[in-house]
């Protein structure tokens, strides 16, 4: 079955690469009016037809290029963090992935232009993401039953990172660009970033490129925090620098595209390079002489992307978009103190996407689809607790909107099926592994799983202002290759992680309430949510240790989430171009499953915003709250609640927007900080105080 399988998503990506010669068999139909209600903010994920922000029936964020063009070099669990609902993994500066709603890891699904990165970050929180926050144009949050587009892996969540490598319209007037540079004293970072466009004729060429360096990063406190300390009987070292968390980074990718008033179809190759340290317990006693100091990740990953959307004039259907990315991942675990290479991952393989948008009849608009996987994952060295494992997937979705103009239905649905081929041959287990009757011979080696998502949603709106929406929706999540297959030690998780080959797909039934109002002066937004989860898998102890290390197993069992997210805007003044006005936001989320506490769940959060606007300076004051967290799973530390303060200016000289002079000051009151989710909470606190100075320009 497995090569059916995958050679019929072969064949329906195919039709991605033959699509613009089809299209040029038909007419191509007339552009479409505009539609007056329309708003400009229109989003990319989660829907492959045209649904206005203000109207989407679950919860979903949209970070610009504005934002980005200013925002602070970080991974992308960072940089999204303290938005409502999304926290950061926080591994270091090196390493960082978002946390949504609680969940993360093999749980929120991170694309680069609708694909997957065909990287390791899922596997381990000090695993980076392959792909930096500085090469985006947008990047799109989906939480909830938004998601369902995208198949079980993002379950908990989509991160969807967008960037220019493939131009999708022709630039103004030939040639458009884009340079940011920034430094700051925390880490003596600093960092550019960049992007030209350039068209002869229908033709664009693409090139943009980030680099990224900085130092061990200063903080307000000792970095092994006083609960540990005092739980392992540790001294601690008090030199306030968390040490080995430097960085290197270098990215640049090439593309070049073929762009019409009918559509587009190009190629781009990206290659990015990454050398960061992992933070490690800074301690004067007492010392263990099987830990092996301090270690860096070499990362490298190299990547080709192809990407259409034209005309496809055949029965319902009007428009082809398709997204193909093939990409060959690899990093190395290095000894600092001797240079030894030790555990390596590598990861290849071709992720592609093709969505078929149908003509819009009455109310109704609507898609189909079909994305496909292959994938080769492996591990090699003394801490290969995964083996080598084949991937296939293979999806087939639809989703279907009928707009009444004052109420309307969002319907979803998708079949996936997952098939995984492990080398179990000659794999012995380890005892503890053992001692549950392992044994990794015998296991199924070549599990397949079909699962099947839903969504409804029902939205009402009453009038130009108001906005309200109920969604339900069934999704379903298979395995991944270390959940089931797992058996060593994971430093990166202080565990000795045991994984189970028997686990079924888990499925989570969810609700969510929504409203959005909109006035002249205020504008809000509220998310109310509950996630029931039948088969949740987890790691659970067992109370032993071996390797120094607590014995975890994934297992299954019921849990439940539920929270809530809220955010609004007031404009307090507005003189002309000037303008004055509050941001709030706030989220909350609680987890509960048959075992227990599930572990890392954030705390509650509150953010407080100050902003002014003008056609010559933009400035603002951002207060934010992060509760304490006292109720934790085993093996877990509670977390004290800090309050972090931030200030925000940039200078547009002749009052053109297009140049900013920007400076920022983050933690101003230099606030000791722990992120609660992060599992290296308790040894790496978050930065001190810091200045940051940049320039932006847009041409």
């Amino acid at each position: 079955m497995r090569k059916p399988v995958f050679f019929l998503g072969a064949s329906l990506l195919a039709l991605s690469l033959a699509a613009p010669a089809f299209a040029q068999q038909a007419p191509a139909p007339a552009p479409e009016p505009a539609d007056p209600g329309d708003v400009s903010e229109v989003i990319v994920t989660g829907s492959p037809f045209a649904v206005s922000l203000d109207t989407v029936t679950s919860s979903v964020s949209v970070v610009g290029r504005d934002q980005l063009d200013v925002a602070a070099p970080s991974g992308l669990g960072d940089l999204l963090a303290g938005q409502p609902g999304l926290r950061s993994t926080f591994f270091g500066p090196g390493a960082s992935r978002p946390v949504i709603r609680g969940l993360s890891g093999p749980r929120v699904l991170v694309l680069q232009n609708g694909v997957g990165l065909v990287d390791a970050s899922a596997l381990s929180p000090d695993h980076a993401v392959a792909s930096d926050p500085g090469e985006a144009s947008r990047i799109e949050v989906l939480r909830g039953p938004s998601t369902l587009a995208y198949g079980g892996s993002g379950i908990g969540g989509v991160v969807n990172i967008i960037d220019d490598h493939i131009p999708d319209h022709l630039p103004d007037g030939g040639i458009d660009g884009r340079i940011s540079a920034s430094a700051s004293t925390v880490d003596e970072g600093r960092s550019v970033s960049f992007g030209l466009h350039a068209a002869n004729g229908p033709v664009v060429f693409s090139l943009d490129g980030v680099s990224r360096r900085s130092e061990d990063y200063e903080v307000p406190t000792a970095p092994v925090s006083n609960r540990l300390a005092l739980a392992d009987g540790l001294t601690v070292d008090p030199r306030r620098t968390v040490r080995n968390t430097d960085l290197k980074l270098d990215a640049w990718g090439l593309g070049v595209s073929f762009v019409t008033d009918e559509g587009f179809v190009g190629l781009a190759v990206k290659q990015t390079d990454s050398l960061y340290g992992v933070p490690y317990p800074q301690i004067l006693a007492p010392i263990n002489p099987a830990d092996e100091g301090p270690v860096a990740i070499d990362l490298h990953q190299t990547r080709f992307d192809f990407r259409t959307e034209t005309p496809f004039v055949l029965g319902p259907f009007k428009t082809m978009r398709s997204s193909i990315g093939y990409a060959d991942y690899e990093h190395a675990e290095v000894l600092r103190d001797t240079g030894e290479t030790g555990t390596r991952f590598l990861s290849k393989g071709v992720e592609g996407r093709v969505e078929f948008v149908q003509r819009e009849i009455g109310p109704l608009k609507g898609a189909v689809g079909v994305q496909g996987l292959s994938r080769q994952f492996d591990s090699v060295g003394d801490e290969a607790s995964v083996p080598r494992t084949d991937i296939q997937e293979l999806g087939v979705f639809t989703l279907q909107r009928f707009d009444f103009e004052t109420w309307g239905v969002d319907t979803g649905l998708r079949l996936d099926r997952r098939d995984l081929d492990a080398a179990l041959a000659g794999r012995v287990a380890s005892a503890p592994a053992a001692s549950y009757g392992l044994n990794w011979i015998s296991a199924d080696n070549a599990p397949s799983f079909t699962n099947v998502s839903a969504s409804l949603g029902v939205f009402i709106k009453p009038d130009d202002h108001q906005f309200y929406a109920l969604t339900v929706a069934r999704n379903a999540r298979a395995p991944t290759e270390g959940e089931l297959y797992s058996d060593g030690p994971h430093p990166g998780t202080g565990a000795f992680e045991i994984g189970d080959p028997t686990l079924q797909s888990e499925a989570v039934i969810s609700v969510e309430a929504t409203g959005r109002w909109t006035f002249d002066r205020v504008r809000a937004e509220g998310h109310l949510w509950y996630a029931a989860y039948d088969g949740y898998i987890d790691q659970v102890p067992n109370g032993d240790v071996e390797d120094g290390l607590p014995v975890f197993r994934y297992q299954q069992s019921n849990a439940s989430f539920h929270g809530f997210e809220l955010e609004g805007t007031w404009d307090l003044w507005t003189d002309g171009g000037r303008t004055v006005s509050a941001q709030v936001g706030a989220d909350y989320v609680r987890g509960e499953t048959d075992d227990g506490v599930p572990a890392r769940i954030p705390p509650w959060s509150t953010t407080g915003k100050l902003i002014w606007e003008s056609d010559l300076i933009d400035a603002n004051l951002e207060v934010r709250y992060s509760a304490g967290q006292d109720r934790v799973a085993a093996f877990e530390l509670p977390t004290d609640s800090y309050t972090m303060v931030n200030l925000y200016a940039a200078v547009k000289p002749f009052k053109n927007p297009d140049l900013r002079l920007f400076a920022e000051l983050r933690n101003a009151t230099d606030e000791a900080a722990r992120e609660h989710v992060s599992f290296l909470k308790d040894i790496a606190p978050l930065p001190g105080r810091s200045l940051r100075t940049g320039v932006a320009f847009r041409f």
